[in-house]
C-alpha cells in the first residue's frame, strides 16, 4: 500500500543559536569529564588501570567459581584431543560455517579410525582475523575447539599468527591444566 502525500510529515529543524553553532559548551563538557577522570585517579589514590606489560601481567582475568563463569574473557583457541590423543575434531565444518569473521579453514579427509567418518587433514585458524566471539566453540558438536585464557600470543609476521592444526594442538598441550570456558 503506497504512502500518500497527506501521510508525510515534514519536520523543520530549529536553527542553532550562536553558542550552539560553535559547539563550545559541548567541548567544555568533554574537557571537564577528562579533567574529572584525570584528577580523580591522581588525587584520590585510585590505582591506575594502566599496567606496564610485560613486566606486569594481568592476573585479574575472571575465573569459574561454583560452576558459573563470572565474566566473558576469551583468549587464543585450542583444538582438543580425545582419550587416545587424537584430534577430537570430526571435520563437520560447523565452526567455519558459524564463524562471522571467516577465519577458520578446514580440509576434511576420510578417517583412518573406525569411530568417525572424517577428520581434519588441514585445520587453519587466522588469529589476527578472529574477533574472539566464541561462535566456533558454541557450534562445535563434539567440543573440539575451545577458547582459552591465554592472551599473550605474539607473532612477528602475519604467517606466524595463522595457527595450523599442530599449533592448535600444542596450545591444548600447554593449557591442559586450565578449565575450559
Amino acid at each position: 500500500m503506497p504512502i500518500t502525500d497527506d501521510e508525510i510529515i515534514h519536520v523543520e529543524q530549529p536553527p542553532l543559536n550562536a553558542m550552539e553553532s560553535a559547539y563550545l559548551p559541548e567541548v567544555f563538557k568533554g574537557l571537564g569529564t577528562t579533567m574529572k577522570h584525570m584528577l580523580g585517579s591522581i588525587g584520590r589514590g585510585k590505582r591506575s588501570k594502566t599496567i606496564s606489560y610485560p613486566e606486569e601481567r594481568r592476573e585479574d582475568i575472571p575465573v569459574e567459581e561454583g560452576g558459573l563463569y563470572k565474566g566473558y574473557y576469551r583468549g587464543v583457541h585450542r583444538l582438543n584431543r580425545d582419550e587416545d590423543g587424537r584430534v577430537k575434531c570430526v571435520a563437520c565444518f560447523m565452526c567455519s560455517t558459524a564463524c562471522p569473521a571467516n577465519c577458520i579453514h578446514i580440509e576434511g579427509e576420510e578417517s583412518p579410525w573406525d569411530d568417525r567418518e572424517k577428520y581434519p587433514r588441514k585445520f587453519d585458524l587466522d588469529e589476527l582475523r578472529c574477533i574472539y566471539c566464541g561462535m566456533c566453540e558454541e557450534a562445535c558438536p563434539v567440543d573440539a575447539i575451545e577458547l582459552t585464557y591465554t592472551y599473550d600470543v605474539v607473532g612477528m609476521s602475519r604467517q606466524e599468527m595463522i595457527f595450523d592444526k599442530a599449533k592448535l594442538l600444542s596450545v591444548y598441550d600447554q593449557t591442559i591444566e586450565e578449565k575450559p570456558m
